[in-house]
């Protein structure tokens, strides 16, 4: 295994783990909206 190969599987275990991250954030989000648009529609008057 060169260098160059070493480098790019590092790179690339990186680059998963950010889309794991962004994955994780994006579904976090999507609950915290839908948990104020539903306490949104239960507390209207």
């Amino acid at each position: 295994m060169t260098d160059g190969e070493k480098h790019r599987l590092a790179l690339e275990k990186k680059r998963e783990r950010y889309v794991w991250y962004y994955l994780a954030y994006f579904l976090f989000g999507i609950h915290i909206v839908a948990f104020v648009m539903i306490y949104a529609v239960t507390h209207a008057k």
